[in-house]
């Protein structure tokens, strides 16, 4: 009945039904699809190290309104990577970049989709609509949550830190043992002040052995610097930037993916952010105006090398962050967690060849290795599932000494 009395309905009043379906239908997809949610948020973090929203310009411009200002395709390329398209004569780039100091901007590593959304929260305000705020504050609570499972984490950096602490100690009970040895050899020779014999003996003995620990594990040791944590020229804080502000690895360590060095950031990579941003939350001014410091004298900051190999051993970053696709936590940990720098692996052959047995080539997607093709043979056939790197030659002595 319901059936044949929508049958008879005026089909003017039929269409005006499915017109408002469709367009109802429309409406919530293209609210799901282009609304501002926690993840825009989210990548907005990145932004307002150096942007307001709605405010005084920081390090770049304000962004109230750009969406009208400038062409969203446009925003797109430049957001994700501003550089290249100076480097390519964009006139409208090169304009931005002339009236902002000639500042470069880190490439993002954003999709199209999550610029448009980062787009429509700078257009919103910076503000979530309510419904995205009582989610986010529900992913918060569980975020909260999850942050007491990061103890086991954080307890692995704090043994870290003891054990270094530890080694720093070391040479001390070293020399405190030597002068207990030669102080009692002596006196049970020459001097004879304490009459007892077997306290030297006892005292000579228990020297003998913690020298003889110390001697032996800086031997094992030897060219290692396991838990290594110099003092630098400057109280640098890789938790602030690298962790609060997530400023990439490869925005500082600019050659990290080209050259057998990841380099060490010039004082004017530090400028692009300090010539505007002037005073810290922790030291104040007195650690920046060290690079204002360099900049006058003509004098670089004299940064102390952390992690260090055997003269003997080759070690290429591009090789590794390029074709091998390793994110740097693999080998440095998580430095957005650590204030300075403190080597955690002990960079042995051992644990290089480790790596070597199980981690996986991206051999499949890298033109360099079709050359191995009996290798591609079984892939093919189903005879292996994956390519590890001492199948290619990763533990031939040839590959790291010559």
């Amino acid at each position: 009945m319901t059936v044949n009395n929508f049958v008879r309905i005026n089909p003017l009043i039929r269409k005006g039904y499915i017109f408002s379906g469709l367009f109802s239908l429309l409406m919530l997809i293209s609210m799901s699809s282009f609304s501002q949610t926690a993840q825009d948020e989210k990548n907005y973090q990145q932004c307002k190290v150096c942007h307001n929203i709605d405010g005084a310009k920081l390090i770049g411009p304000n962004l109230k309104g750009i969406s009208e200002k400038r062409d969203e395709a446009w925003l797109i390329k430049f957001i994700q990577n501003s550089q290249e398209m100076i480097k390519n004569g964009d006139e409208l780039a090169v304009q931005v970049y002339n009236e902002n100091n000639k500042i470069p901007m880190p490439s993002h590593d954003f999709t199209d989709e999550e610029v448009r959304g980062l787009l429509l929260y700078i257009e919103g305000g910076g503000v979530l609509p309510e419904s995205e705020a009582v989610a986010q504050a529900a992913v918060d609570a569980e975020e909260q949550h999850a942050d007491k499972h990061d103890v086991a984490e954080d307890a692995g950096l704090l043994i870290a830190q003891m054990k270094r602490d530890g080694l720093r100690n070391m040479s001390y009970v070293f020399i405190i043992m030597v002068i207990l040895f030669i102080v009692s050899l002596f006196d049970l020779v020459v001097i004879h002040v304490v009459k007892a014999k077997w306290i030297h003996y006892i005292i000579m003995l228990v020297s003998v052995v913690v020298i003889s620990e110390i001697v032996f594990v800086e031997a094992t040791s030897l060219g290692r610097q396991q838990y290594y944590q110099p003092d630098q020229p400057v109280w640098f804080s890789h938790k602030i930037h690298a962790g609060q502000n997530q400023i990439d690895c490869r925005y500082c360590h600019f050659t990290v993916d080209r050259s057998m060095s990841a380099g060490i950031p010039t004082v004017e990579t530090c400028l692009n952010c300090h010539n505007q941003v002037k005073e810290g939350s922790i030291t104040g001014k007195k650690e920046i105006e060290k690079i204002y410091a360099s900049i006058e004298n003509n004098k670089p900051i004299e940064w102390v090398k952390v992690y260090n190999l055997p003269d003997h051993v080759y070690f290429n970053h591009a090789q590794h962050v390029n074709v091998g696709k390793l994110e740097c936590a693999q080998c440095h940990g998580e430095v957005e967690k650590m204030d300075e720098i403190i080597q955690i692996p002990d960079l042995s052959m051992g644990w290089c060849i480790e790596c070597h047995r199980t981690e996986d080539v991206q051999f499949a997607t890298n033109k360099f290795y079709d050359q191995y093709k009996e290798l591609h043979q079984k892939l093919k056939d189903g005879e292996i599932s994956n390519v590890k790197v001492d199948n290619i030659g990763g533990d031939e002595c040839a590959k790291c000494h010559y």
